[in-house]
């Protein structure tokens, strides 16, 4: 086997399409076909049923793709490792991260790495904390950063910065500095969607005290925190949020913030990658960074 057959079975793999990875690859479907044919005949092994459009991955398929994973991803790094000899630090750091991280706290720490270290490059993956850990299940990203750890025990958690949720709503609306749970079941309330984060922590904290999404008044569902903290100024209702999306609408007075009588919703944010992938240099530098920063 060679390795232009192990990127076309990786891409096969991870599309879990022939057509989509002939168009990631800019080669033609046969080609891409017979790349992946003529390595299930040197294997001796079927890597994928086709069933109709459907493409499955078999049990050698799964093993086989964390070797090409490993593979192309040392021969793709021989680069980085020339540049340090010469102690460079280069390369481009893809990042998924949910909301909150992604946003207010990432690109700081980017920027002062990029000083430290100019020949370095970020792409920032926004998503919630769901979609994100996905991603880093699947192989697609090396690193993550979420607000809530899943029950998946494939991924690493480094906590590296912590946060505090707070009921956050028009000053009109939350007039004081403490709000008991009654009084919030009562509140026109805007709930972030399923697999966020936020969401997660919120509802875990929450049924502590026996209280549930159920006995909230919800009026909206929305995707973002940014677009729930611009319904909040506009007076559709009220949420719970981190005071990390707050900082500013609450130094101009545009919004006011209230705790949980009885109840402090801290939580960490998250480094996550996958156990079994080893990180480049430059992402554990970066790693490094984001811990301290914390």
């Amino acid at each position: 086997m060679d390795v232009h057959q192990l990127r076309v079975f990786a891409s096969v793999f991870r599309q879990k399409s022939f057509s989509k990875a002939s168009r990631e690859l800019k080669l033609t479907q046969p080609t891409v076909s017979n790349h992946v044919m003529s390595l299930e005949k040197e294997l001796g092994c079927k890597l994928f049923d086709r069933t109709g459009r459907r493409v499955i991955p078999t049990k050698e398929a799964e093993v086989l793709y964390l070797h090409a994973l490993d593979l192309t991803e040392k021969l793709d790094g021989i680069p980085d490792a020339i540049r340090g000899v010469n102690r460079d630090v280069a390369g481009e750091l893809v990042i998924g991260a949910s909301t909150i991280p992604g946003t207010y706290i990432l690109p700081a720490i980017a920027a002062d790495f990029v000083k430290q270290y100019p020949g370095v490059s970020f792409e920032i993956r926004l998503g919630d904390t769901e979609e994100i850990a996905n991603l880093v299940l699947n192989h697609e990203i090396l690193l993550g950063t979420v607000g809530a750890k899943t029950v998946n025990g494939k991924l690493d958690y480094t906590p590296f910065v912590e946060d505090e949720l707070v009921l956050a709503g028009s000053p009109q609306l939350i007039g004081r500095r403490s709000v008991s749970l009654k009084l919030l079941g009562s509140i026109p309330f805007l709930l972030r969607e399923e697999g966020s984060g936020t969401r997660k922590v919120m509802e875990e904290y929450l049924a502590e005290k026996g209280f549930g999404v159920k006995d909230l008044n919800v009026v909206a569902v929305l995707g973002s925190t940014g677009a729930v903290r611009e319904a909040i100024k506009a007076g559709l209702g009220a949420s719970i949020l981190s005071k990390f999306a707050l900082t500013d609408e609450i130094s101009a007075g545009r919004l006011a913030v209230a705790r949980m009588e009885g109840l402090r919703m801290k939580r960490k944010f998250f480094v996550i990658s996958h156990k079994k992938r080893t990180l480049p240099a430059h992402y554990r530098l970066f790693v490094g960074e984001m811990v301290r920063h914390g």
